[in-house]
């Protein structure tokens, strides 16, 4: 429900709540964020890996539980930090990689070569390089990106191994894609793997989707289910395809995100600024994360008359799935100090330590909406409504972590913290840059939340490996 009373700071927008995480909100009340605060003199974010562990083992079990033969990647573009690699190696789960950097950081941290999948479009000849020789899959998104990698593959740098090859295909209700090839494109790509005999190993194939509806990729999944029917008759391997991710992450409840989209409007903004519904992730989906997986093996694709698990299993494909932000789901936050608060004509500011860069929704002209937590340095101080901006300390109009008037129901105050929730998942460095010269906030890695050989129960911490190299 909106907030139109408030005790000063202007009209606010409808509370968007962060759905209970007991893992966050034990490092929240143990002191460790306001001891790391101090410690570190500046923004940070703080990751939970035990969240992506439990993220994984769910996802592997819907797999499991539908009778189908699976394998997750970790998309590794949605966050930086080297403990979900180190997770993934732990977890006998890939990694999705689309650059040599993020292949070599897979393969240093101890990621098979053969349980990398490299994505991404016009792959260079380096990565290509790299891919071969370590037995990575590749999925191949244009023919000319296919000789490219036959060549590579012939070539004494190559290792002498066969190329694994996925080909991604167009999808067809999304013909603008610039990801994909079309079914004359295909043909051509199956004819020169066919041709390229023991040098390609093609094992199926891929596609991109925009979107999180279950069935449009239920569909798109069984057309790949029939491709791979039809590449085996012309002697090729095709036993998996790819679907990508696209799983919804929940950040809050159905009724909180119906009463916002319900009520907001420009007036709730730092700005007059404006934002359509359309604009914004949807931060409640009835079936996300795992259960959208599940949801998508138990789906009927159009004109089957059976599940997608159901056909995956008859014709002996197993399913890829390429998730990054659904297994960071409450894997982690991000810490700023206030360090300022500006009162003009009825509404308040607060300008705050870092830069919007480190929560990156906002340089895709969105907001990202779930209500950060507010840690007075004066647990005293006064109770209400106080709807509050936050500003980034740099010189930029557009430069805003929230644009919306969060109703706070403190009085913020210069040296409070405020801490965004749910934030692993592409929002911690997708665009960060040191501007100003500022740095880059620290990431520290939560190792284990509950400590039952330590004095109150502290959690141990340590800086993420990434940063420390970084």
């Amino acid at each position: 429900m909106a907030v139109t009373e408030t005790t000063g700071g202007g009209a606010c927008a409808p509370s968007v709540p962060a759905l209970p995480d007991p893992a966050t909100e034990a490092v929240l009340s143990c002191g460790l964020v306001e001891e790391l605060a101090y410690a570190l003199g500046g923004p940070f974010h703080f990751l939970l890996p035990g969240a992506f562990d439990a993220n994984l083992r769910a996802m592997r079990a819907a797999v499991a539980d539908a009778g189908v033969d699976g394998f997750v990647y970790f998309a590794k573009k949605s966050n930086k930090a080297a403990v979900w690699v180190e997770r993934c190696v732990a977890g006998a789960a890939g990694v999705d990689v689309a650059s040599v950097g993020e292949l070599r950081e897979a393969l240093g941290h101890g990621v098979r070569g053969e349980d990398v999948v490299v994505t991404g479009p016009a792959k260079g000849r380096e990565l290509l390089d790299l891919a071969l020789r370590h037995g990575a899959l590749i999925a191949v998104d244009a023919t000319d990106e296919l000789d490219a990698l036959l060549s590579a593959a012939a070539a004494p740098s190559g290792g002498g191994r066969p190329a694994r090859v996925l080909l991604r295909c167009l999808p067809p209700a999304q013909p603008h894609s610039r990801f994909g090839m079309t079914d004359a494109e295909l043909a051509t790509a199956l004819d020169r793997c066919v041709q390229a005999g023991d040098a390609v190993r093609m094992e199926g194939f891929s596609f991109h989707l925009s979107g999180y509806e279950v069935a449009p990729r239920a569909d798109l999944a069984a057309r790949l289910v029939e491709r791979c029917l039809k590449a085996r008759a012309l002697g090729l391997r095709a036993d998996r395809i790819s679907v990508g991710g696209g799983l919804p992450v929940s950040y809050t409840d159905a009724e909180s995100w119906r009463g916002f989209l319900g009520a907001q409007h420009g007036g709730q903004y730092h700005a007059g600024k404006r934002f359509g519904g359309d604009d914004f992730y949807p931060y409640h989906s009835p079936v996300a994360g795992a259960d959208a997986l599940r949801a998508l093996l138990a789906a009927g694709p159009e004109g089957q008359g059976r599940p997608l698990a159901a056909l995956l299993r008859e014709h002996g494909v197993a399913l890829l799935v390429e998730p990054g932000r659904a297994l960071l789901d409450r894997a982690g936050g991000s810490v700023f100090r206030v360090q300022g608060v500006k009162e003009r004509s009825g509404q308040r500011l607060l300008t705050v330590d870092g830069s919007s860069l480190s929560l990156s929704e906002q340089w895709f002209n969105s907001e990202y909406l779930p209500d950060p937590w507010l840690l007075p340095l004066d647990r005293d101080g006064a109770s209400g409504v106080f709807p509050a901006g936050v500003g980034a300390a740099t010189c930029l109009e557009s430069d805003m972590l929230s644009w919306r008037r969060i109703p706070f129901r403190r009085r913020p105050r210069v040296g409070d913290l405020l801490v965004y929730p749910n934030t692993a998942g592409y929002q911690m460095d997708s665009n960060e840059s040191p501007f100003h010269e500022l740095p880059l906030p620290p990431k520290v890695v939560v190792d284990r939340v509950e400590r039952t050989d330590a004095p109150g129960g502290r959690p141990r911490w340590r800086f993420d490996r990434h940063f420390l190299r970084a």
